[in-house]
């Protein structure tokens, strides 16, 4: 067996580890992980490992962790009556050739990880769909369910909190991190769903801003240093970038206009703290996406919800399809030096990364 682990007391520090296969138990399975995407998703697991608990479902030796991923593994070996070998899963996964499972709730559509580490855990990051039930999935987009399927599953439900009164009467959206994945899904789907009535603008790298204006997907596209250049009236901030100084930026600029501030990921994770200190407007609120899930499943029933979800994905994936430069490798190397380069911030937004193992 073989994992990327990374140090949890300094995320540029990782190494290549190899032990025996795992054995399993009676209830248990064995599954064998084939491929997997890495994006800037997982530098946020990184950064917000101990925050969010995100080390927890893959435990590793004393003081280092493993990112987690999503991708597709295949049931190597199971002991468990209602799981059969060979089948084909999508899920969370660990950076490592293989990962036991203690099934539970197991049905022709697949089953939870019942794992006595993960009970604590977000029931969200739980399931193990079986490919052969799966609405979502296609063998010909294997490598965009792995890149995009769970960023887009975020885009929705941030899109979906933020038109279900999580804008505060804003009709402004204003997103950092233009450039990365979970905005742009943000984007289509408030595009899709707000009815022409939210005006989204993109904040990004002067880098990033032809890139950015030609996705077509906000309505307006401003480079961090040009905050100023934004109407200032009623808005909401969905910072996405993490960066504390442009968030105090943006808060100075629009005052006590600014209607709501939502916090969803860590894209400059080193300046999280950055620039911080008095600033107006609303306090930031964290949007944790497995809650909205929560939410939602109890609204609209969990076969609902992917109903919904499933529906936006489609036109996403193929409108995706026509821009993103998908990249794939073979082997831990491969993905540690990937890894690294996404956490240095060396991947350009059109470049998105699959491994086989």
């Amino acid at each position: 067996m073989t994992d990327l682990l990374v140090r949890r007391d300094d995320l540029r520090e990782t190494r290549i580890a190899e032990t025996p296969r795992p054995n399993i138990e009676d209830g248990q399975a064995l599954l064998r992980v084939d491929r997997f995407g890495l994006t800037a998703n997982n530098v946020t697991y990184a950064v917000f490992g101990e925050a969010m608990s995100y080390w927890s479902f893959f435990p590793a030796e004393v003081g280092w962790g493993r990112v987690p991923v999503w991708g597709f593994a295949d049931v190597e070996e199971s002991l468990h009556p209602d799981v059969d070998v060979d089948g084909r899963v999508y899920g969370y996964l660990p950076p490592s050739s293989y990962v036991v499972v203690t099934p539970g709730d197991a049905d022709a559509r697949g089953f939870v990880d019942a794992s006595a580490h993960r009970k604590p855990l977000p029931s969200a990051y739980q399931r193990y769909l079986l490919s052969d039930e799966d609405p979502f999935y296609s063998a010909a987009t294997e490598d965009l369910q792995m890149l995009l399927r769970p960023l887009f599953f975020t885009s929705f439900l941030l899109a979906d909190d933020l038109l279900d009164g999580g804008l505060d009467g804003a009709r402004t959206v204003v997103i950092s991190s233009a450039s990365s994945k979970t905005a742009i899904g943000t984007a289509f789907v408030l595009a899709e769903q707000g009815s022409g009535e939210v005006e989204v603008i993109g904040l990004t790298s002067a880098r990033s801003i032809d890139f950015v204006e030609g996705l077509d997907t906000y309505d307006r596209v401003v480079a961090y240093e040009d905050v100023g250049s934004i109407t200032a009236g009623s808005a909401a901030y969905v910072d996405i970038s993490g960066d504390g100084a442009i968030r105090r930026a943006v808060h100075a600029h629009f005052g006590e206009a600014l209607r709501a501030s939502v916090a969803v990921g860590a894209t400059a994770w080193e300046e999280l703290g950055a620039g911080e200190g008095e600033r107006p407007g609303p306090t930031p609120r964290f949007f944790f996406a497995p809650d909205r899930v929560t939410k939602r499943s109890a609204d609209w029933g969990r076969a609902g919800l992917e109903e919904r979800v499933a529906g936006s994905w489609q036109p996403f994936v193929e409108w995706v399809a026509t821009w993103l430069e998908v990249e794939s490798a073979d082997g831990f190397g491969a993905v540690q030096k990937t890894y690294l380069d996404l956490l240095e911030n060396r991947v350009g937004p059109r470049v998105a990364h699959v491994f086989s193992v």
